[in-house]
């Protein structure tokens, strides 16, 4: 999707210089992707105690190679 973002010229050379982006479509990307990949961590690391969550992963993968 095309679209037109103002953005200050110093603000887009750090994120070039950060990123190491070609171009800045790419860092633009890169910046955002960091930061949505970010926020679900943050969200995920609220959850911690909230849920019980069991360690049977070695029995659901046998179970599957059984069942495959």
């Amino acid at each position: 999707m095309r679209t037109t973002i103002h953005i200050e010229d110093n603000l887009l050379a750090d994120l070039m210089r950060l990123t190491h982006a070609a171009t800045k479509t790419q860092a633009v990307r890169d910046a955002l992707t960091e930061f949505i990949r970010l926020r679900c961590k943050e969200e995920l690391l609220a959850l911690r105690g909230r849920l019980e969550i069991e360690d049977n992963w070695r029995q659901l993968r046998e179970a599957e190679i059984e069942e495959g």
